[in-house]
């Protein structure tokens, strides 16, 4: 087992992408650009985690963990506008955004932790 397969937050994106995922791959709408931009960003969200946990100074892995947290908050935007045109519900949407709330917690916890570790050598 990979460290990264440890962390909940990890398993929490890998869950949300699981949910989300599947239903966008599937899709046929006049508005490709959101889907696919969707797509991209739900992914860069683990993508970027799993390589910042793969560096080794604490400055590289906070610049992933930044980089997946603007990820995660570009899937909230996107559902956001998915919500104000009519293509999702509001209740998918807002439930889809309270697991990127939980998401981005978690992530800005690490972050701070990071901080914390760098400020204090």
């Amino acid at each position: 087992m990979f460290d990264i397969e440890q962390l909940s937050v990890y398993k929490k994106i890998r869950s949300l992408n699981k949910k989300l995922l599947p239903g966008l791959l599937s899709v046929e709408t006049r508005r490709p650009y959101l889907v696919d931009q969707l797509k991209r960003a739900s992914l860069s969200v683990s993508l970027n985690l799993a390589e910042g946990i793969g560096r080794e100074s604490p400055a590289d892995r906070k610049q992933f963990l930044i980089r997946a947290r603007a990820s995660m908050l570009e899937c909230v935007s996107i559902l956001h506008v998915f919500e104000d045109i009519g293509y999702w519900s509001d209740s998918k949407c807002s439930d889809l955004c309270s697991e990127y709330e939980e998401i981005s917690k978690m992530l800005w916890s690490m972050i701070r932790n990071l901080n914390a570790r760098m400020n204090s050598k």
